[in-house]
């Protein structure tokens, strides 16, 4: 008998479907609008590369969390109307896709929630005047209170944030243009501090398709909202390429001149922009970022219950939630979520190599869904750890000397996942098909 969240899927109907600017497009571009991924942009990479190398670096990546990341699942989520841990089932097998990518991606979020949470409970105490230290007896209390807050509302209620939620979007989208208007003057003046250019560009590279990695390989459960292949091309583009270089454009611009136009200024984290600004209009864009991260939040603690819930039936979505959460607040207090570019190359090394094998498994299948797949598919397997283990070349120790080797690591271990699969694939490690469930037609 086949697993219960594979005997139990129903595709969704075309006649259910949306065009792209109602669900895909704006839905991944409140991605990339989320303060998370534009704070540390600029850190590492514009102060080594300069702005021209720095942007030619955000196209690349625009480029590659496209057509690397992205446009595979996401047609195989609107050619069978299938989400994520169903389409994965080809890729790793029905036993093998509770662990992958069921259970990783619920696991991953644990960590995208301690982030939000930190981000979050910072600005607010600094909106407060008061130190944002994770640590402190103050950063604990809001912590706590931000995130059980927001895990409450995604057990409770997460169908209202999905009504306000594209609304919201608007609050990130102007004040980056705010921010913007208010520190750009001066960027065409502007000198890097150390002359890496490319080390700045690989870095800008992995911090984005790092960053993006997850939501990427969830490009299935935007497809499957998709009426057609243009849906998904445009929905895309849209949201994930104007996106990134918009968010991570306009940042980098306004870090440029308010570096060459205020030399005091040491940090290159987006909050240190909104410091240099002052006054109650820094406050107040402080508070309103903080407002910004609530469905975000909202969704991540939604996801990581659904998705051990429906891997795992016996476990209930609101105690997971609630589990999840602590870990992400412990997280949040101790400093580690702190970290936003390690932790990107985490993410990209555990989920890089999902998403290589789902497009090598894509384009092996006749650019089709091939079903759900017997067991554990060894293909699938192999190609993500052997993906994993270049990901994480440049946290194991005494392989220091390896890492310029492997940058940007998120790409490499993509590109591994990719050739590993489809070498299995080929000697005869690819489970085969089972046939049990209609795709949606």
């Amino acid at each position: 008998m086949p697993p219960e969240y594979i005997a139990k899927a129903t595709p969704r109907p075309a006649a259910s479907r949306a065009p792209w600017y109602t669900n895909t497009a704006p839905t991944y571009a409140g991605v990339f609008l989320w303060i998370g991924f534009y704070q540390a942009v600029a850190d590492g990479t514009l102060n080594r590369a300069g702005l021209g190398w720095s942007l030619a670096a955000l196209c690349t990546a625009a480029v590659l969390c496209f057509g690397l990341y992205y446009y595979a699942p996401a047609m195989l989520g609107m050619k069978t109307g299938f989400p994520l841990y169903i389409v994965g089932s080809s890729t790793f097998g029905v036993k093998g896709g509770y662990l992958i990518p069921g259970l990783l991606m619920g696991a991953l979020q644990a960590g995208w929630y301690s982030v939000s949470t930190d981000l979050s409970t910072k600005f607010i105490l600094k909106a407060a005047g008061r130190n944002a230290e994770a640590g402190t007896a103050a950063y604990i209390l809001i912590a706590v209170l931000w995130a059980y807050s927001m895990a409450w509302i995604a057990a409770k209620g997460i169908r209202y944030v999905g009504r306000v939620a594209l609304f919201v979007n608007i609050i990130p989208f102007v004040m980056l243009l705010v921010v913007f208007s208010r520190t750009y003057s001066g960027f065409s003046n502007y000198s890097p501090q150390q002359h890496d250019s490319l080390g700045g560009f690989i870095l800008l590279v992995e911090i984005v398709t790092g960053f993006f990695a997850t939501a990427g390989a969830a490009g299935a459960d935007f497809g499957m909202e998709n009426r057609n292949a243009s849906d998904v091309r445009l929905g895309g583009l849209v949201g994930i390429g104007l996106a990134i270089l918009y968010a991570g454009g306009l940042t980098l611009f306004a870090m440029a001149g308010a570096h060459s136009t205020h030399p005091e200024l040491s940090s290159y984290n987006f909050d240190g922009l909104i410091g240099v600004i002052g006054g109650s209009l820094s406050r107040a864009i402080f508070v309103l970022y903080a407002i910004a991260s609530v469905p975000g939040a909202c969704f991540c603690a939604f996801i990581m219950g659904n998705s051990f819930s429906t891997m795992l039936p016996n476990l209930r979505r609101t105690p997971v939630i609630m589990a999840g959460v602590t870990v992400s607040v412990i997280l949040a207090s101790t400093g580690v979520a702190s970290h936003l570019v390690p932790f990107f190359q985490i993410i990209g090394a555990s989920f890089g190599p999902v998403c290589g094998a789902i497009l090598a498994d894509y384009l092996l299948s006749g650019k089709k869904w091939a079903g759900p797949r017997q067991g554990i598919n060894f293909a699938g397997y192999g190609a993500w750890a052997a993906g994993f283990l270049v990901g994480i070349v440049p946290f194991l120790p005494g392989l220091a000397e390896w890492k310029a080797y492997v940058a940007p690591a998120t790409v490499y271990s993509t590109i591994t996942g990719f050739v590993v699969y489809v070498v299995l694939a080929k000697i005869g490690w690819q489970s085969g098909p089972i046939d049990i469930i209609p795709a949606a037609q």
